[in-house]
């Protein structure tokens, strides 16, 4: 957004995520310790902004809680076909256990199994949905495989894929959901990416036992965004009360490219429309995680995988908001400038002057002012990000949150062809708050607001 005055013109909205502070003042998170660090009877660690809680390889996370225990599985690693680990809770502290299908389906071959989903049946079975190798057609396919207990050993209910079509690519990242009235769901992806074809995540309902399936699939979404590179994967669906909300990875996944977005639908199966801007990125992260993607969500967190410098991608866990249904996660930085539609109106106090007209006016008067409704996901120190541009010296206004004088922003005089960003450190509560922004001295023609 360019406007063309001196003023804020046209900011109608803020939708704010929470972010560490602003990479030139403030150093990443430090990791949480990986499990193997962990003393035994450590308290868990309580994540805020993303916290690297398995630092070892552990792509393509999948996390659900079961008695007390909160179970991942990740991709094949050293650790063996199907990792998993377990925690006391989502936070941690995480230690990984083995691998949960010793054993291979007899229609795979030889390669890495892929992005594992597990969740408890009605009969009080563990059905697990996996990626793994066809022998038969050489391309990955979708299986099925049970056990008595989270930690397995699970074993393969058919000497068959669930799902394999050599002329889409094949078959990867599965994921369930049972929807509010019990009816019970697989998506994934045609690896059309493969062979050059059409990627697809679809949906497809099946019985209560999770592998016979029920009518025909849906198209919910494709990879037809150019700024996706081309690609889009590892789905999960979430119900809200208003809408489903499709999460899904997008980009080349060994690159810091790779990142997390999100679509939202009235319906079931759609047609689902993306967010404007990926959920999380790695720029988004302030460069905290590179490449964050495979997301899962629970338990009022998102688990996601980014590349390690040692190599691999690790686990990472950070804390989700819903505001008005739209996710938000500690962390990433979320940012809706007014052209796009407003969430959240800001309310803006102007007295116009002689030179410019009741049109064209904004906070440059000494009783002007705009008021921004920010949501944050859980209360405490954050970071207001202002794009600006600045001439005839420098500007400053007052900064209030929630109606009490806390600060002052300066904008420097950069020029006004400069668009630039300042960074002031604020504290909010949980949920929803109102940032003021008002008149004190000279003029700053702003650009966008973020949250921190």
């Amino acid at each position: 957004m360019r406007s063309t005055t001196r003023a804020l013109l046209g900011l109608a909205t803020v939708f704010a995520a929470l972010v560490p502070l602003s990479p030139a003042t403030a150093a990443p998170a430090a990791p949480v310790p990986a499990a193997a660090d962990v003393p035994p009877g450590a308290p868990a660690p309580r994540t805020v902004a993303p916290g690297l809680v398995i630092d070892d390889d552990f792509p393509d996370p999948d996390v659900f809680a079961e008695g007390g225990t909160h179970w991942a599985y990740s991709t094949s690693s050293r650790h063996g076909r199907v990792p998993y680990a377990t925690a006391p809770g989502p936070d941690g502290p995480w230690a990984v256990r083995g691998d949960a299908m010793p054993t291979a389906p007899a229609w795979t071959g030889g390669g890495g199994f892929w992005a594992p989903d597990v969740s408890r049946r009605a009969d009080g079975r563990y059905l697990m949905y996996f990626t793994g190798p066809d022998r038969a057609s050489g391309r990955m396919c979708l299986g099925a495989a049970l056990a008595a207990s989270p930690a397995g050993p699970f074993a393969a209910t058919s000497d068959r894929p669930l799902v394999c079509d050599p002329g889409e690519g094949g078959a990867i990242d599965p994921s369930s959901f049972v929807d509010s009235d019990g009816s019970r769901y697989l998506l994934y992806k045609n690896d059309g990416n493969a062979v050059g074809r059409p990627a697809i995540l679809w949906l497809q309902r099946v019985a209560a036992n999770g592998t016979t399936f029920i009518g025909s699939r849906a198209e919910l979404l494709r990879n037809n965004l150019p700024s996706e590179d081309g690609v889009i994967e590892a789905p999960v669906l979430v119900k809200r009360p208003s809408h489903y909300v499709l999460f899904y990875s997008a980009g080349v996944y060994s690159t810091p490219d790779y990142q997390t977005g999100y679509a939202v639908s009235r319906s079931l199966t759609g047609p689902y429309t993306r967010a404007y801007r990926p959920l999380m990125t790695t720029a988004s992260l302030d460069g905290a995680v590179s490449g964050p993607g495979g997301a899962d969500i629970g338990d009022g967190r998102v688990f996601f995988h980014g590349a390690r410098p040692a190599g691999g991608r690790g686990l990472y866990v950070a804390q989700l908001g819903w505001d008005g249904d739209l996710p938000v996660v500690r962390g990433s930085r979320v940012r809706h400038e007014a052209e796009r539609g407003a969430l959240h109106r800001a309310a803006v106090r102007q007295t116009p002057s002689a030179s410019q007209g009741a049109v064209a006016a904004g906070i440059d008067h000494a009783d002007s002012w705009v008021d921004l409704t920010v949501f944050a996901a859980g209360p405490g120190a954050h970071t207001l990000h202002i794009g600006y541009a600045a001439g005839y010296g420098a500007a400053q206004h007052a900064l209030s949150v929630n109606g009490r004088r806390v600060g002052t922003v300066d904008y420097p005089d950069r020029g006004w062809e400069n668009w630039t960003e300042v960074s002031v450190p604020v504290r909010l509560t949980a949920g929803h708050n109102t940032v003021r922004l008002q008149f004190l001295s000279r003029w700053a023609e702003l650009d966008y607001v973020e949250v921190a």
